[in-house]
């Protein structure tokens, strides 16, 4: 039996641990603070995803619907999964969350508790299951497939009561029980107002810190799909990152203290920026639409996101150690409009250009100390391409450099570093420097690093650069420095300035 994608990479990391102490006497750093989870260390390895909000919605032209919608109006006319995922796939995106169910209680397969889904629709004559279709899809291409299924339900007549709490968990099972391995199960934080409600058109109140139990919820999910990471403002796998503007907190650290944090109830400003020294692993993840709305409004086909635009929430979001969850909505024939395509393709265009070629593989590199003296910890790792190899220094030293010296003078204006996961966010503080006529001149620092940190930069030509750990909370266990070249398209784009500690 082969092992999940969470358990394979696991083990990837498990084992370049205890090759590292294999072979030599000088053990691995010990683990500092929280650290990640198994399936956590598979999310944070997908780092940029697709939202596909696709329902009634699509074709009343709604937000946010009702209700009171009649089944009837949901009829994509060329529906293609294996055409919206091949899509989504060309543009970069490694998983997709699909709105199984959005708050107007619409559900895009047959379940067996409502008549307001996809079976009393003209769908392939009422014989459609469009999340058995988009999840074979995914597992056809190879991307990770994810739900979401909205905890409020404006159709429902029991919503508000208890009988409601036992109905959703139900339709829960049947999304994780029914089609394959999820990734990822995305509860949103609207909850409670007014609504349709099996024809009492009132609004309805819950306490969103009892109502659902989600404690008995997130048991269930566990036992239903132990390796899928469940979203939302509590987690308790991740993070909503407070706004939906589609750019992490500088810093954004994986780390909180959720105290007091209930699913729909957490401080935006908190979740933007986490805590350095939180108790808990519980990374954010940036949600942004491509559109100005979630749902496709033909009114909207001009306001679509530009590449550059998209290039920039990438480097807010993944280049913050968050994941990217972008939003592409199909339109009422069921497929991805075509000024979305375009962009994603540009988006994507950007993208591989810039990381085509990292100096950082050409350089000569030199560290001002190596863990026990032992090559398994030396500076050579982080120019390597893999990621459960890593530099470290002894215990007890916090600080330390590395120098990357090249063959002749080299251009760059974005900078990569990733930290070796499994043993924490060590690293608080980081600043380059180039060598100009044989002097040191510092021009970027850096707070928080964790999965990814991105810096761009205004261009550095030179023969050397340094990399200084200036404050760490332990020995640092960095698994990736790169150095690459922008493209022209967003090379001007504007350099933020360094953040605050």
């Amino acid at each position: 039996m082969s092992m999940s994608f969470p358990v394979r990479f696991a083990a990837l990391l498990a084992a370049g641990a205890v090759a590292a102490a294999g072979a030599h006497e000088t053990p691995p750093p010990a683990p500092f603070g929280a650290v990640p989870s198994a399936r956590q260390l598979a999310w944070h390895e997908l780092e940029a995803y697709a939202f596909v909000h696709f329902s009634l919605n699509t074709f009343t032209d709604r937000e946010w619907g009702y209700g009171d919608e009649s089944p009837e109006l949901f009829a994509p006319t060329a529906f293609d999964a294996d055409a919206l995922v091949a899509t989504l796939k060309s543009a970069g995106l490694r998983g997709l969350v699909l709105t199984a169910k959005h708050h107007d209680g619409f559900c895009l397969w047959p379940t067996r508790f409502t008549t307001h889904s996809i079976a009393h629709s003209p769908y392939r004559n009422g014989r459609g299951d469009i999340v058995g279709e988009v999840a074979a899809a995914c597992r056809r291409t190879g991307l990770a497939f994810g739900v979401y299924l909205s905890p409020w339900d404006r159709h429902q007549a029991d919503y508000g009561t208890p009988v409601y709490r036992e109905f959703y968990r139900n339709q829960l099972q049947e999304l994780l029980t029914n089609y394959g391995p999820v990734f990822e199960v995305w509860f949103d934080g609207a909850n409670g107002g007014d609504g349709y409600y099996g024809g009492a058109r009132e609004t309805r109140r819950i306490d969103r810190l009892t109502y659902y139990d989600w404690p008995e919820t997130w048991r269930l999910v566990r036992a239903w799909q132990p390796d899928a990471v469940m979203f939302s403002d509590a987690g308790p796998d991740v993070r909503w990152v407070g706004n939906e503007k589609g750019s992490a907190g500088d810093p954004c650290w994986s780390t909180i203290d959720p105290t007091g944090f209930h699913p729909g109830q957490a401080d935006p400003r908190h979740l933007e920026r986490g805590d350095r020294h939180g108790p808990q692993w519980l990374p954010a993840e940036v949600d942004v639409s491509i559109r100005p709305g979630w749902f496709y409004h033909e009114k909207e086909n001009a306001a679509v996101k530009t590449p550059a635009e998209l290039y920039t929430l990438y480097l807010n979001s993944v280049g913050r150690g968050a994941n990217l969850i972008l939003n592409v909505p199909p339109d009422r024939s069921g497929r991805i409009a075509g000024p979305d395509a375009l962009a994603l393709t540009g988006w994507k265009q950007l993208l591989d250009e810039t990381f085509a070629h990292d100096l950082a593989g050409e350089a000569q590199i030199t560290a001002s100390a190596v863990r026990g003296a032992d090559p398994r910890f030396g500076a050579r790792n982080v120019a390597d391409g893999r990621r459960d190899t890593y530099w470290s220094t002894d215990d007890g030293v916090t600080t330390g450099e590395l120098v990357f010296e090249f063959s002749g003078p080299q251009t760059f204006n974005l900078i990569r570093l990733r930290e070796y996961l499994p043993l924490g966010q060590r690293i608080d503080r980081v600043a380059f420097d180039w060598d100009s006529d044989g002097k040191w001149q510092e021009f970027a620092t850096a707070t928080s690093i964790g999965a990814q940190r991105l810096l761009p930069i205004a261009a550095i030509t030179t023969r050397r650069v340094r990399l200084r750990v200036t404050q760490a909370a332990a020995c640092p266990a960095l698994s990736e420095v790169g150095f690459f070249l922008r493209p022209a398209e967003v090379a001007s784009l504007p350099v933020p300035p360094p953040a605050k500690p």
